[in-house]
């Protein structure tokens, strides 16, 4: 089985090489930046009585940059030129999502709202403690033997985050066939008391990274808003609270693998709901909370993780009320999101509600055919009237070198 995956992990630069990490970032933050102006330039002209004129590519708006690089862009011949290469193919993938419906429009990229990412291509070399990046050179590793070394790699991306680098390596390796998965099928139920809950009984606790530390980061942000702008003791607050959210998010995503890894290695089948995020979202009582949970996520990681340790993954339809129905005998029942234990009016059952939920979902597995994509579609085109209400005029906008 051929995979394609990412390997990611820390680095450990000196300060040589932090600033050519700096510059890498600002030269494909400005190559975005650059191109999302001058695709918005021709739809604009488009806009106007004149012939249509096609928007311009990735490889267009490579070939325009590298004319200005001879005449005033110099300070680029300094980064790789994978960087504002790949970062131009990234525009072009997000400006042509948006138009096919899946994304809103690209916008520009702040250096004020991070440092950000660049990828590079090429001669990357894997040694047992370093990583051999062009133009960069030869970077240390906080871990040893983690990257690997006979696989064939696709790319290299380097970001940093509350103030350390990181880069996860693409990779395509080849996997023996994953044996089938002994055992009985379970339903997953998703909920904010307990992150996820099997048929079987066993539950997985919600790490509430968030709702946890949400004093904390309020504290460190009303420091950072009573410093002055442009300081160092604002830089400095604004590092404190960018570390506070590094954790949080690390501690969430830390809670979610070992779930879905578990799941996938000892389930042969799992039914889980079809959620869509985005809808959920719009309760503003349980916005946050539901946020802080991350279910997208959770769906995310097991639809892979089932691909690569053989087992089957179905999704139950949305509108199939898990929580409603008796597990014992099949009636239903409105129940409020406030009932924590559902008692059966008909045959007397009563359980943690979470626990009736995932049972009721585990007997979908016996008469359901693998879906992945059940209830995930895409969205439709946006009418043309509220499409385009993000896109700024090139005219009234702000110079690129200032973005």
């Amino acid at each position: 089985m051929n995979i394609s995956r990412a390997y990611r992990i820390e680095l450990d630069p000196t300060n040589v090489q932090r600033t050519a990490l700096l510059r890498h970032a600002g030269a494909a933050r400005f190559s975005y930046n650059w191109g999302l102006q001058r695709k918005q330039e021709v739809w604009w002209m488009n806009q106007l009585p004149v012939p249509a004129i096609r928007a311009p590519s990735a490889i267009d708006l490579h070939r325009e940059l590298n004319l200005r690089k001879q005449r005033d862009l110099g300070w680029m011949y300094e980064s790789s030129k994978c960087a504002p290469q790949e970062a131009l193919r990234d525009l072009d993938r997000a400006y042509r999502n948006f138009f096919e419906g899946r994304t809103r429009f690209p916008r520009f990229h702040s250096r004020h709202r991070g440092v950000g990412s660049f990828r590079l291509t090429g001669a990357i070399a894997v040694r047992d403690r370093h990583i051999g990046l062009p133009r960069i050179g030869s970077v240390r590793l906080k871990e040893r033997g983690y990257l690997p070394r006979t696989t064939h790699l696709l790319s290299a991306t380097v970001s940093e985050r509350a103030g350390r680098w990181y880069v996860s390596v693409a990779v395509e390796e080849e996997r023996p066939d994953p044996a089938p998965v002994a055992g009985e099928a379970v339903g997953v139920d998703l909920g904010l008391s307990h992150l996820a809950t099997a048929s079987d009984g066993t539950v997985f606790e919600n790490p509430r990274a968030l709702a946890r530390r949400i004093r904390k980061v309020q504290h460190l942000q009303r420091e950072v808003s009573r410093k002055k702008k442009g300081s160092k003791n604002r830089e400095k607050a604004k590092r404190g609270l960018s570390r506070c959210h590094a954790k949080v998010a690390d501690l969430r995503k830390d809670a979610l693998h070992q779930a879905t890894t578990w799941l996938a290695r000892t389930k042969p089948v799992i039914v889980i709901e079809s959620l869509r995020p985005e809808n959920l979202l719009r309760n503003h009582h349980l916005a946050r909370s539901l946020a802080d949970a991350s279910f997208g996520e959770f769906a995310r990681q097991l639809e892979y993780k089932c691909r690569w340790h053989g087992s089957r993954l179905v999704k139950a339809d949305p509108f199939y009320p898990s929580t409603q129905l008796c597990s014992g005998c099949g009636a239903r029942k409105e129940m409020a999101l406030s009932e924590r234990v559902y008692s059966c009016p008909s045959c007397g059952l009563t359980m943690d509600r979470d626990l009736n939920a995932s049972r009721n979902l585990a007997m979908l597995a016996a008469s359901s055919v693998e879906s992945l994509n059940a209830g995930g579609g895409r969205r439709s085109m946006p009418e043309t009237a509220g499409a385009f209400r993000g896109i700024r005029n090139p005219a009234s906008s702000v110079p690129v070198a200032d973005v």
